[in-house]
């Protein structure tokens, strides 16, 4: 697939997709929570990528991308285990806040992201908030909403692709 692809392409991409990318990555995983997860955020990676370069082979790229999403997140697992002390010497040194020019930027972008997320229908405003915001899984979700796992992935998948369509439109 040499163009870029558009956000119809992206949706129809993620409904073809997702169940098989979900159940590969549930047998990895053996968690459906993670693996829902997983998948969400490949497809999220995907998003972000498509208009840096062409990407010949989507199904493989999808597909490496969670896989290497499951290796990360077993990495990071492990290294959460570890406990590490702060090293009291080195404290000095790091700052604990940003910068005026680092915060005026933050402020900006997370303006326009609120603007961004305001576009969109209430009940997937409603979801996406849960889901990204407040990081519930796919599943509590679900629970809390009283609606299908599979509902939350699609009004999730619109509402990634309404917010990556827009920040690139604003670049």
């Amino acid at each position: 697939m040499d163009a870029p692809l558009a956000e119809q392409d992206l949706k129809a991409l993620f409904l073809r997709h997702a169940r098989q990318l979900q159940s590969y990555l549930l047998r990895k995983t053996r968690d459906p929570h993670l693996a829902a997860d997983l998948a969400q955020e490949s497809f999220l990676r995907l998003t972000e990528q498509r208009n840096k370069e062409p990407i010949e082979h989507v199904d493989a790229y999808l597909y490496r991308t969670a896989h290497n999403l499951t290796i990360d997140h077993y990495r990071q697992e492990r290294r959460r285990r570890t406990e590490t002390r702060p090293n009291d010497d080195l404290a000095g040194f790091v700052a604990d806040q940003p910068g005026p020019e680092e915060s005026a930027v933050d402020a900006d972008a997370l303006a326009r992201l609120r603007e961004i997320v305001a576009e969109l229908p209430p009940r997937t405003r409603e979801i996406f908030r849960l889901n990204r915001l407040e990081g519930l899984t796919h599943a509590e979700v679900a629970r809390r909403l009283e609606i299908s796992d599979s509902s939350v992935q699609k009004h999730l998948a619109r509402a990634l692709a309404h917010v990556m369509q827009a920040l690139e439109d604003s670049r």
